[in-house]
């Protein structure tokens, strides 16, 4: 392999990991900001993903939907879904309980439901995609080659993650968010609703991951299975560091560079191995992730 073989394939390598980053880096902010502000990992969140583009798929296919209605009902239905399981189920757990791991366990059961949802409807037996809004169109970045689908996949999900910067800076909701999940004592204090910012957090998580479930799922086959990329999610969420969100944002391209790069120069079948032992490197050397910080103890 010549100089030149691997400058091109670091620059392929480079150019194809941002694009794939950028969705793991919306998945591991949709899963990081329900920690932050629940203390709930949210092990559902490969299904909430997979539940919005399959919501997509049923309008375009069974309700003979155009596309952009079809897109519009995954975000709002997703939403909905969310919201419902956060305010019926999750909330009366923690009423009835208020230990963490029966709310983890809730969250399983969530995943499980969605999963046995979709199947029901016999979408989930045959792989299938989702129509693409923008081309696959040949774009030419440095040597490397992508495609109009991908930047524009790279370029909504990296306006979502400014977006979501934004609300939780500037907006009094971000804030009160930003509140809940410092000191949800003193928050209930100055008038803020536990609840309500519970179940909107919730709201948010799974409008992101209908996002990315949809910029993806054109260039992927969909299965009732394919929620499993949540694993990579959550990997870039612990490598960035589970309490921030710009490590969760680092965290995602991380992860889609060094796969894109591991299959280049090594071989395909070392992409799944990857991101796991950048995991093991990063808690070895920095256990609290890129940009965690110190473990709080947050005041009842």
């Amino acid at each position: 392999m010549t100089a030149a073989d691997i400058w091109l394939f670091v620059q392929q390598g480079v150019v194809s990991g941002l694009v794939t980053g950028s969705i793991y880096a919306l998945l591991a902010l949709a899963i990081v900001i329900i920690f932050k502000t629940t203390d709930v990992p949210n092990f559902a969140q490969g299904e909430v993903f997979m539940g919005g583009a399959y919501i997509a798929l049923y309008s375009v296919i069974v309700l003979s939907a155009g596309l952009s209605i079809a897109i519009a009902a995954a975000l709002l239905f997703t939403m909905i879904i969310c919201a419902v399981f956060q305010r019926v189920i999750l909330r009366q757990v923690q009423k009835a309980s208020g230990v963490s791991v029966n709310l983890v366990i809730a969250t399983l059961g969530f995943s499980y439901l969605l999963k046995g949802v979709v199947r029901a409807t016999g979408l989930g037996d045959t792989p299938r995609s989702l129509p693409a809004v923008f081309s696959s169109d040949p774009v030419t970045i440095g040597q490397a080659s992508i495609t109009v689908l991908d930047v524009a996949i790279f370029t909504i999900a990296v306006s979502v993650m400014l977006a979501l910067f934004w609300m939780f800076n500037k907006t009094k909701l971000g804030k009160a968010l930003r509140a809940v999940g410092m000191n949800p004592r003193g928050s209930q204090l100055v008038g803020i609703s536990l609840t309500r910012m519970h179940m909107l957090i919730w709201v948010i998580s799974g409008l992101i991951s209908a996002i990315a479930a949809i910029l993806i799922a054109p260039k992927i086959l969909m299965t009732a299975d394919m929620g499993n990329i949540v694993t990579l999610g959550f990997a870039a969420a612990i490598i960035g560091g589970f309490t921030s969100l710009p490590g969760a944002i680092i965290g995602g391209f991380v992860v889609g560079i060094l796969e894109n790069l591991v299959g280049l120069f090594i071989s395909t079948k070392a992409i799944v191995v990857a991101p796991f032992l950048a995991i093991m490197l990063v808690l070895l050397l920095r256990p609290q992730g890129l940009l965690g910080g110190k473990v709080q103890v947050k005041k009842l």
